[in-house]
């Protein structure tokens, strides 16, 4: 498993977004310019954000963007699905739609993937937005 740019943009805005809560509505040029990211991709990651209902929006000259609840009350792990989509470090343990793996009942290794994969959920789960900006 890899994260992206985006994921770890994304992490990136939302502490910004966490860090300034009390401001209201914090204008994109304003997110884009302190955390050093494109004012174009800053749009898509909010975007991205606000179609998972992390944040929400409003246009207009005192609009922008603001968390749709306390830092506290998201996961590390929220945010990058969010980004990432599935985060299974095979595609055999990711969630396919029902499909299970036709080599699951023999597979030698099935285990060790989803170990791993309870392992990385339970660790990005484990840490709060709040956590991030505190530390």
């Amino acid at each position: 498993m890899k994260i992206s740019t985006k994921g770890r943009y994304a992490l990136r805005v939302m502490c910004d977004l966490a860090l300034h809560k009390d401001e209201g509505y914090i204008s994109l040029k304003d997110i884009a310019a302190r955390q050093g990211i494109a004012l174009k991709y800053t749009e898509q990651i909010v975007t991205t954000l606000g179609k998972a209902d992390l944040i929400t929006s409003m246009r207009g000259s005192t609009g922008g963007h603001k968390l749709s609840k306390e830092p506290s009350e998201y996961s590390v792990g929220d945010i990058l699905r969010a980004t990432e989509g599935s985060l299974q470090s095979v595609v055999c343990t990711a969630d396919n739609d029902g499909a299970e793996c036709p080599l699951a009942s023999d597979c030698m290794t099935a285990a060790f993937w989803t170990g791993l994969d309870k392992v990385i959920d339970d660790y990005i789960n484990s840490y709060t937005l709040e956590d991030l900006i505190v530390s």
